[in-house]
């Protein structure tokens, strides 16, 4: 039996999973529309995918209501532009793999065994990061009912004796090898061995644009001053973790191979940077839970749910 493992997708979401290496044979699903959410149909396969799935996890549930939800917050993400690509997923998956030291095919059999299926898993890794952009997104719109603004923030902050924190602010720079989609199977590898060679001598921002002219469909892109609080969520570690003149290792992307250098960073704590510290502290699992809990019911009520 493999250890308990909290698999972080993003903030306010988990997923703790435990796995048998007891052989079972997976079960048989028959498949017919069980739902219809705004036009998008949900199967009895994926109901017992899901439940298979709540049983993995040891959690109660309703598996169907869950597969409502989750149909509801895909097509909400879909609406507002958000767009969860393969590769990211599949990074996702792999990264989940080796959290709990599986290589992919033991979880891919795993998922397959325990009538989870990787592709219902996978799908759940798509919504759960698409959502979590658009809960992020509803907050900063003021919607979630949280937003403030500096002034009123540091004000409040100061009101209860604390003192106006400071964050880290990077000054970053973004380097893509682009890879178009018809050709990513191709020369994938190719240009990610292009990237880890430039990304190896990288020694500062300066310098980045003399050495991508001689390679091909090179972007190098200045991405400006960025609070540690505003950070990409895949990409916040890596850039925490390296130090100035350096680059985030190489990364899989949508649009090809990337990595991101570290020009420099300073600690600043101007209203805009006590604005952020308090909004990431205040973002506990509970709140977000909230505002999921209330996005989804909102979502619910104008929604065409019709059930055969």
């Amino acid at each position: 039996m493999l250890s308990m493992r909290k698999y972080l997708f993003s903030a306010g979401f988990a997923l703790l999973v435990a796995f048998s290496t007891t052989a079972v044979t997976p079960p048989a699903f028959a498949t017919e529309i069980k739902y219809v959410v705004n036009n998008i149909p949900i199967t009895t396969g994926d109901i017992q995918h899901r439940a298979a799935f709540l049983r993995l996890q040891h959690r109660k549930g309703d598996a169907g209501q869950e597969m409502i939800d989750q149909t509801l917050r895909l097509a909400e993400a879909r609406r507002l532009g958000i767009r969860i690509s393969d590769a990211q997923v599949d990074a996702a998956y792999q990264r989940f793999a080796t959290s709990n030291k599986m290589p992919l095919k033991q979880l891919d059999g795993a998922m397959a065994q325990s009538g989870v299926t990787k592709e219902h898993f996978k799908e759940f890794i798509r919504a759960q990061m698409a959502w979590n952009q658009a809960l992020t997104a509803r907050s900063r719109s003021g919607d979630g009912g949280g937003a403030m603004s500096e002034q009123d923030l540091v004000k409040r902050m100061l009101e209860k004796g604390g003192s106006k924190p400071s964050a880290t602010e990077y000054m970053l720079q973004q380097v893509i090898f682009v890879v178009p989609a018809a050709e990513r199977s191709a020369t994938l590898a190719k240009r990610k061995r292009e990237a880890d060679a430039m990304r190896a001598r990288f020694n500062g921002c300066n310098t980045t644009r003399e050495f991508a002219k001689g390679l091909i469909d090179v972007t190098v892109r200045d991405l400006g001053r960025v609070l540690a609080p505003q950070l990409p969520a895949d990409w916040a570690e890596q850039i925490k973790a390296t130090k100035v003149g350096g680059a985030t290792t190489t990364r899989e992307t949508d649009r090809g191979v990337e990595f991101i250098g570290i020009c420099s960073s300073r600690e600043v704590s101007d209203d805009k940077a006590a604005q952020m510290v308090f909004q990431s502290e205040g973002s506990s699992d509970k709140n977000a839970d909230e505002l999921s809990k209330k996005y989804v019911e909102e979502l619910r009520k104008k929604a065409r749910i019709i059930e055969r």
